[in-house]
């Protein structure tokens, strides 16, 4: 029995989404739609899997779960032809774990890099839920059976683990799900990465070592989605630089992080390569290629940035996005519980 093809993609709501969220995500997601079947969640689970001083309390939960969702809106998204809804409206994320729990081993989840990086040398002290957190995506993933999933390096390992868990449920329940009638013994898919061509990189304005984060200090690191046009100006121009004219060639850009790193921010938003970039501006100053760069971004951002400011000043009406997105959703997910519990073993009500 052939899988539907079904991409899953899913933001956590953790505040201050920033150019470095909108190139190396929402972009490709806005693109992702226009050929495929797509379910894009805002995972405020797994927002809470570190302490409230990351995920900012209660209060500040909602109002990022819906400035997220008034990105992916105000982006381009249409949450009437794709699924847009969070994570904890569908009851089957948290079910489908507990199942998938007990498939997973223990081996497995130690050897996360992620809850190491995460949870620091204080690791005693780290939540089950970030421990556990790769399980979760994994249901968060296979809950709808998708086929691909669009990831960065940081994740791959979770995607690996995804593809472990279901093929050993696969295995481990293989006589059950033969017996209802899928003959190859399949039931979840091992879902694969959605290649998108080379992600783009942003790194901090301050510093082009260093990405581009949400929790830098400095305000004038990042770009958030929320700037106005004059704001976007002031950072791009204050951005760190160095005293040399940008080279002609890309080659030239690789001891020079800075600079590598706006040439890249530019030829993200227009969509054309590095080399094309330094074509135009390569053997000029900074002052003038900031210009156009700041010209390019206000012109991309700034009405994303107006779209995200109404939709947020009307929270009754990005609800009723989610609960609507969360109804759809909740079809496919029970769908699939229904035959899990079956697989397994469960008794249910018919």
């Amino acid at each position: 029995m052939a899988f539907v093809e079904r991409v899953f993609s899913g933001v956590q709501p953790t505040g201050n989404l920033h150019l470095g969220n909108y190139l190396g995500a929402i972009v490709n997601f806005v693109k992702m739609q226009q050929t495929h079947n797509c379910i894009y969640c805002v995972v405020d689970m797994h927002a809470i899997t570190q302490g409230a001083d990351v995920w900012g309390g209660p209060a500040e939960l909602a109002r990022n779960t819906r400035e997220v969702t008034a990105a992916f809106i105000a982006a381009g998204i249409d949450p009437n032809k794709h699924i847009v809804f969070n994570q904890s409206q569908v009851a089957g994320h948290a079910e489908l774990t507990w199942i998938f729990n007990c498939v997973a081993r223990v081996g497995w989840l130690s050897r996360m890099t992620q809850f190491k990086e995460k949870a620091g040398k204080d690791r005693e002290n780290a939540s089950v839920g970030l421990y556990d957190y790769p399980v979760l995506m994994a249901a968060d993933i296979l809950l709808y059976r998708a086929t691909h999933v669009p990831v960065g390096e940081d994740q791959k390992q979770h995607l690996e683990l995804s593809r472990d868990i279901a093929q050993k449920f696969n295995n481990d329940c293989g006589y059950s799900i033969r017996s209802r009638g899928y003959n190859e013994g399949l039931y979840f898919p091992q879902p694969e990465p959605f290649i998108t061509g080379p992600a783009t990189r942003v790194m901090s304005l301050r510093d082009g070592t260093k990405k581009m984060s949400k929790s830098d200090a400095s305000d004038n690191s990042r770009i958030n989605l929320t700037d106005d046009a004059e704001t976007i100006a002031q950072k791009i121009r204050r951005a760190k630089t160095d005293p040399e004219p940008l080279p002609s060639e890309e080659k030239g850009l690789e001891a020079r992080p800075e600079a590598d790193n706006l040439v890249g921010i530019y030829a993200a938003l227009a969509e054309i390569t590095k080399q094309e970039v330094l074509n135009q501006f390569g053997g000029g100053q900074f002052s003038t290629f900031k210009n156009a760069l700041v010209e390019l971004c206000v012109a991309k951002l700034a009405p994303i940035a107006g779209e995200m400011k109404r939709l947020v000043a009307d929270p009754g009406h990005v609800d009723s996005i989610l609960a609507h997105g969360a109804d759809r959703a909740r079809v496919i997910a029970d769908e699939t519980m229904r035959m899990t519990k079956d697989i397994v073993g469960f008794i249910r009500a018919r």
